[in-house]
């Protein structure tokens, strides 16, 4: 059996044990997106992307939805993509996929004329230790996260008190990856983080994310919750503007912004793999989305 294309999730998802709210988001957040692209007359199914037995060429495309668990083996994932991106095609594409894995791509967006955080990157197998880093920076409160990761994973804010406390860990860490260090937002936490959808490079829809009383994620992991948000014009300008600003035009982005220490928006991250896109917020972009994925797919 042939497919125009493949919805992607991740195992826990295909295949829920329990079906709890976050379980239950994440199923009708693909269910708008697969009904959309029925609705278009395309053939669809939904399967974890790591599923054994699916022949990846059956497919015209793939679709990189609610792929949450890749970096929990990465290298599995990484041949796995390799392989499928020779017999089928990838939305969005393999080159964008892998460039986006890596957070360097901020370095490469900052070159491209977009505001990023400030941001010192540390390559893997450095001997510098958290302590002459921050001397070097001249900064005192800051944020360590590896180049590789997601939900937060392995995310860190550093004290002139608890620095010492963490160079153990950042010792086992930096000899295994990339991280990179950051000064504290301040604004991340009294104002929140903005997410901003952009598809076939338009902006649709945005949401605001803020942290739990007491923390400084605002991933809904630790506590963070979520609000509707309407934008400023500076606010959409700069997330069109970012994603205008890739080497290759994305088919869909979500653009996660803030307003710096300074009160100037930067970008905190730019995601281009498996994002949130709040559908369920604003259904009409799964409809969008949809349009501009039969459109990409007549062209081949």
């Amino acid at each position: 059996m042939s497919y125009d294309i493949v919805v992607l999730t991740d195992h826990k998802h295909a295949y829920p044990e329990k079906i709890d709210d976050y379980t239950k988001n994440v199923i009708a957040e693909d269910a708008l997106v697969v009904n959309a692209l029925s609705s278009f007359g395309l053939k669809v199914i939904r399967l974890a992307w790591s599923d054994p037995h699916f022949d990846w060429s059956s497919t015209k495309a793939v679709l990189f939805r609610t792929t949450w668990d890749y970096f929990d083996d990465f290298e599995k994932f990484s041949d796995w993509l390799n392989q499928i991106s020779k017999v089928t095609m990838l939305i969005n594409s393999e080159a964008l996929i892998r460039w986006n894995i890596d957070k360097h791509y901020l370095a490469d967006l900052q070159k491209n004329g977009v505001h990023i955080a400030e941001t010192l990157f540390i390559e893997k197998g450095t001997t510098r230790s958290l302590n002459d880093l921050h001397e070097e920076t001249g900064w005192t409160n800051t944020v360590l996260k590896p180049c590789i990761s997601g939900a937060a994973r392995h995310t860190y804010k550093l004290t002139a008190e608890n620095r010492a406390a963490h160079e153990d860990l950042f010792r086992t860490l930096i000899a295994k990856e990339s991280m990179m260090l950051q000064p504290f937002q301040e604004r991340i936490v009294s104002e929140g983080e903005i997410s901003m959808m952009v598809f076939n490079g338009q902006f649709t829809h945005a949401i605001l994310k803020t942290a739990q009383a007491g923390d400084f994620r605002v991933q809904d992991d630790f506590g963070g919750s979520v609000h509707n948000y309407t934008p400023s014009k500076a606010e959409i300008k700069f997330a069109e503007n970012t994603v205008m600003a890739c080497d290759e035009a994305p088919l869909y982005a979500r653009v996660d912004i803030f307003n710096d220490n300074n009160g100037k928006i930067a970008l905190a991250e730019l995601e281009l793999i498996e994002p949130e896109l709040w559908f369920r917020n604003y259904p009409k972009a799964a409809i969008i989305l949809a349009e501009a994925i039969k459109e990409k797919l007549s062209l081949f």
